[in-house]
């Protein structure tokens, strides 16, 4: 299937809604939008019959799917579970993350991913552990540590690719140690934190870029100290995710985020799956997750059933809850080649219908078997 035309559809790219017109995809890029008129006579055509298409979904934050967490089992096979289980589902770019955990496995996880390749993994996102340990969450503290140019270096060796991404406190980090920090070209991320509103918007202004999952683990807005949610709330810049399952954040809630922040909200999981082994040992509940202790540990919605839950639970339009899962995460990690249907783009893709039943999955111009 080099020359595939996709016929019949509403096609959702960035900022532009396309009907009555077909996506050309060839050798797994998207090569043009024409009339279904000037199809070329041998391309192979997909009729969607009404169905909805946008972009293969980017989750920026999750720790498994299915029956594996990476974390409790580092291999490479499991990795390909995970990988090929969230395709299926619609997250065609993700970053695995990795709480906090102990140095080895982190070390571990490194090393399992650098030699790993999947279309869909775009590299780790390490969560800690140089976070706060007053909002630590499912995070144990004993783990949790300063961070120091000598343990950045123990932990990240050197410039290591895979890693991609940090979830650190900006209050537990001294100036000169965050430049060097910022020296691997990471992503960074403020979360587990409980900073004030000052000490939050400095470490925006030195270059973190992001939040970690907007009201999740982070200091409350008080009307006397506005603490993390306003730092975030209030700079012109910083992006934040938000985990729409229901249970993380009341959907009132991210009504109230959206308003303040417009496009600088995006969508993450923060995924989970069920396990007892290791230091994470999650419960499932009833649509989420929790150590045995009850503590949240994490949630159970795709990053597809996210974007419905946008629509349907917060009352954001189709094409914006579409946009919180593409083109949002798309701009932080700098691409464009993901995260739209704009010409040149890899050919990763969703076709679902008007309720929200996914019916084709395609990466790199390529039907995915679910």
């Amino acid at each position: 299937m080099n020359k595939l035309a996709i016929v019949g559809g509403k096609i959702f790219s960035d900022y532009d809604l396309i009907e009555h017109k077909a996506l050309l995809v060839e050798n797994g890029i998207i090569t043009a939008i024409v009339d279904p008129k000037e199809i070329p006579t041998d391309w192979e055509q997909l009729d969607v019959k009404g169905a909805n298409i946008c972009a293969g979904l980017i989750d920026l934050q999750l720790y498994g799917d299915g029956d594996d967490l990476f974390s409790a089992e580092l291999t490479a096979a499991s990795l390909q579970r995970i990988s090929d289980g969230l395709v299926r589902k619609g997250t065609t770019s993700y970053m695995m993350t990795l709480a906090t955990n102990t140095f080895h496995v982190f070390q571990q996880a490194i090393q399992v991913a650098g030699h790993f390749k999947h279309d869909a993994l775009l590299g780790l996102h390490l969560e800690g552990p140089f976070l706060n340990s007053k909002k630590r969450g499912a995070h144990p503290a004993e783990l949790i540590v300063k961070p120091t140019k000598e343990n950045i270096k123990e932990l990240l060796g050197d410039h290591p690719s895979v890693v991609k991404m940090m979830t650190i406190a900006p209050e537990c980090i001294d100036d000169d140690v965050l430049e060097y920090l910022q020296s691997y070209g990471l992503l960074l991320s403020a979360g587990h934190s409980d900073a004030t509103c000052k000490e939050g918007t400095k470490g925006f202004d030195l270059g973190i870029l992001t939040g970690t999952h907007l009201f999740n683990a982070m200091s409350a807005l008080h009307h006397r100290e506005v603490g993390m949610v306003g730092a975030i709330f209030n700079h012109p810049t910083v992006c934040s995710s938000i985990i729409l399952d229901g249970h993380h954040v009341s959907f009132e809630a991210v009504k109230i985020a959206k308003k303040q922040m417009g496009e600088r909200l995006f969508l993450i999981t923060d995924a989970v799956a069920a396990c007892s082994k290791g230091i994470y040992q999650h419960v499932l509940n009833d649509g989420y997750y929790s150590l045995p202790d009850g503590t949240i540990s994490g949630a159970a919605v795709s990053l597809f059933e996210s974007v419905r839950n946008a629509v349907q639970q917060v009352g954001i339009p189709l094409d914006e809850a579409i946009r919180m899962a593409t083109t949002y995460p798309a701009r932080l990690l700098k691409r464009t080649d993901i995260g739209n249907l704009n010409l040149g783009s890899i050919a990763n893709l969703l076709i679902f219908s008007a309720d929200y039943k996914l019916q084709e999955v395609l990466v790199k111009g390529k039907l995915i078997s679910k």
